[in-house]
């Protein structure tokens, strides 16, 4: 099938276009802390040639515990999603939970993500697709790459064929996931990009009893293996400090550890790169 390549500010994603990054801290933690993280990325991607997509939450509704930090919410939120998009100057992706969220979110962000958890709902997929944003969906953890069809049948459907397919790691039993290699050409015969989350992917679902845990040191022989099984692009939850972030510290990556990790992702890609067109 041919691969429809997705338009995003001045690049584009899939077919051989070069590797995207969508990259940022979990959750928003102030304006000012999650400008810094994006603002060092920015200066990595710069310099590798990369483009850069800053990602963050303004909630995050499916935390373990109840208490559990979840974001500034949504006012709040979008109003610093938007200060970041026109500090930075690069497009913004965020996930919405709930359809009466979608339009106000697409005001300032290029990019409405669809959470795994919430990967088959059809209203949400529609409303996503309807406010002409592109749409990131998650591959739910209890979805095979082959249900992600009909999936994409539902955004396409709904008017839209902005689409990105996001891989997180399938459930493996309990507090455990695993990343099914096949996943990536399988969904690529959609005829649409796919990105590879390589933090999310290391997680251990509620392994910390009211929290999730993670096991960091696994990201980068995943994102290699996942580079050079084909992908078009790299979904990478990143903080100047993991043990101390507010959400998913356990399985993000060291600001100061990004660069050579998207190095090793750029030289197999070039490898690989040809046969993605």
């Amino acid at each position: 099938m041919k691969m429809n390549k997705v338009k995003l500010a001045n690049f584009e994603i899939g077919g051989g276009e070069p590797l995207v990054l969508l990259a940022g801290p979990c959750v928003l933690e102030g304006f000012e802390h999650s400008l810094m993280i994006g603002r060092g990325i920015k200066e990595i991607t710069d310099r590798l040639g990369i483009p850069y997509v800053f990602k963050a939450s303004f909630d995050k509704a499916n935390r373990s515990a109840f208490h559990s930090f979840r974001g500034p919410g949504l006012e709040e939120g979008v109003k610093i999603l938007g200060k970041i998009r026109d500090e930075l100057g690069v497009p913004v992706v965020t996930d919405i939970h709930e359809t009466c969220q979608a339009d106000t979110v697409a005001k300032v962000a290029d990019v409405l993500q669809i959470p795994a958890f919430l990967s088959r709902q059809t209203d949400l997929l529609h409303a996503a697709a309807q406010t002409g944003a592109v749409v990131n969906v998650k591959k739910g953890q209890f979805l095979s790459p082959s249900d992600m069809r009909n999936v994409v049948d539902k955004i396409h459907e709904s008017g839209s064929d902005r689409i990105l397919l996001t891989e997180r790691g399938e459930s493996f039993g309990y507090n455990n996931l695993v990343v099914d290699m096949r996943a990536f050409p399988i969904m690529r015969g959609f005829g649409y990009p796919v990105i590879f989350d390589g933090t999310h992917s290391v997680q251990l679902p509620g392994g910390a009893g009211t929290s999730s845990g993670g096991q960091r040191e696994y990201v980068e022989y995943l994102v290699r293996a996942a580079v050079g099984a084909g992908v078009d692009g790299l979904f990478l939850e990143v903080h100047d400090n993991p043990p101390e972030a507010l959400s998913d510290g356990a399985n993000m990556v060291y600001l100061d550890k990004l660069e050579e990790l998207l190095k090793d992702a750029l030289a197999i890609y070039e490898v690989v790169r040809k046969k993605l067109n």
